[in-house]
């Protein structure tokens, strides 16, 4: 908020001072000359509903918006390309789609991403009253890299980028990393892939019910364990009924959310002719289990042959500091627990293997600065997604207009790059300052 102001004090100084705040509770309007007065009554409440769209309430911008549908010239980009593509899927998004924006529904995106959607992203989507997210070349190389692994080229290039099946998403906060993710994981499940998604990895290691293990050593979290496989199971139900389970070895058992131990059992056999769908109803059905069934999963995925897998966790640098655990060391002092040391976590953070692994950093979750060369990941892993460039920017700051965040009269070139390098490419201070112009 001290750099929001700062900011708006720094353009009003530098000669731009038709700068204001889009949240103020009462509109200013201005007062009407004699010459404006002769305008008809329409025309002066067109120009006042124009004028004031920024500052207006969601309700009758929306308004405003339906209507607009009805008027395709308005989806225009910059230098009159058009502003939304009519690529009807992810999968079919090409070079020419870049910098124009892919629309979905909503009750499409809560079907295919039942985990839920990233905060991020549904910020954009409540700002701007749209469901559409820019085509960034930066998502369009990431898809394209693991589709390249599936579906390898018959004739590859030498000098065609090297090809990862383990990538970790870093770059400056706010960039788009967990959207490009979310999109990564919709593209893989329109595909038929099995993905398992996690959007909110921090959770893994904060809150819930957790206590040490004495046969492994570590801790377990049965609630958190619980939740995934749920998620899991919601979008790939159909898949794990044809996978059979290949791993015959007893599942133990540990303590549930608030039930503690079963009585004389401490691990449980899945029957044969058992399918991955069993095994997850399994750790969902029975509590104490629910932690040695997720464990048993992370180690099944890499044995499934039949369809490509793909794991894919958000705030993935949340698992190499600190959870907000302790453990009590004496009477009155106790020592923090890493996050490898949750079982869940261990299970699933190293990237030392052949799977397809995509984990994004998120800094918003202030987790510190992690070294370069994590362990467990490959030193070639990690993928610097940028801030928008200004081609974006451009696309971006149209699109805002077209979604009337900011007045046709305000809108300029030269105002919308003085948002951008304020910003310095940042999309959330970005859709902050867009309609602060006057």
């Amino acid at each position: 908020m001290l750099r929001l102001r700062s900011v708006v004090l720094g353009l009003r100084n530098g000669g731009c001072s038709n700068y204001s705040s889009s949240k103020n509770s009462k509109s200013v309007v201005p007062k009407a000359s004699k010459k404006s007065k002769s305008k008809s009554g329409e025309e002066a409440s067109l120009a006042f509903a124009v004028d004031h769209d920024a500052s207006s309430g969601d309700g009758a911008r929306a308004s405003r918006l339906a209507a607009d549908e009805s008027n395709p010239s308005l989806n225009v980009g910059p230098n009159g390309s058009p502003l939304f593509t009519s690529t009807p899927t992810l999968s079919l998004l090409s070079r020419k789609d870049v910098n124009s924006y892919f629309q979905f529904r909503r009750e499409e995106l809560a079907r295919v991403l039942p985990e839920g959607l990233p905060s991020g992203l549904e910020e954009e989507f409540q700002e701007s009253l749209r469901s559409a997210v820019l085509v960034r070349q930066g998502f369009l190389d990431l898809r394209d890299n693991f589709r390249r692994i599936v579906d390898p080229p018959l004739y590859p290039s030498p000098k065609g980028p090297k090809v990862r099946k383990q990538i970790v998403l870093d770059g400056p906060r706010s960039c788009g990393k967990s959207i490009a993710l979310a999109m990564l994981v919709h593209w893989a499940r329109d595909e038929g892939w099995l993905v398992l998604y996690a959007p909110r990895g921090r959770e893994w290691a904060r809150g819930g019910f957790f206590y040490k293990n004495p046969d492994t050593g570590l801790f377990d979290t049965p609630l958190h364990a619980e939740n995934t496989l749920k998620d899991f199971w919601k979008w790939n139900e159909s898949k794990l009924k044809q996978l059979a389970c290949q791993i015959p070895d007893p599942i133990p058992l540990g303590e549930g959310a608030g039930v503690g131990l079963m009585k004389g059992v401490d691990s449980m056999t899945m029957p044969e002719g058992s399918t991955l769908d069993d095994l997850v109803k399994t750790g969902i059905d029975h509590t104490q289990a629910a932690v040695g069934v997720l464990v048993r999963l992370r180690k099944e995925l890499s044995l499934v042959k039949d369809i490509p897998v793909l794991i894919a966790i958000d705030q993935y640098n949340s698992w190499f500091t600190f959870s907000e655990y302790e453990e009590p060391v004496t009477l009155r002092s106790c020592r923090p627990i890493h996050a490898r040391e949750l079982a869940t976590v261990s299970a699933f953070r190293g990237m030392m293997h052949d799977d397809m692994m995509v984990g994004a950093f998120s800094h918003s979750t202030a987790v510190g600065k992690l070294r370069k060369d994590l362990p467990d990941v490959p030193v070639d892993a990690r993928v610097m997604f940028p801030r928008y460039s200004l081609g974006e920017a451009a696309a971006v700051s149209h699109y805002y207009l077209r979604q009337r965040l900011v007045s046709r009269e305000a809108f300029s070139e030269e105002n919308w790059k003085k948002v951008y390098y304020l910003a310095n490419g940042n999309g959330a201070e970005m859709r902050s300052l867009v309609p602060l112009m006057r």
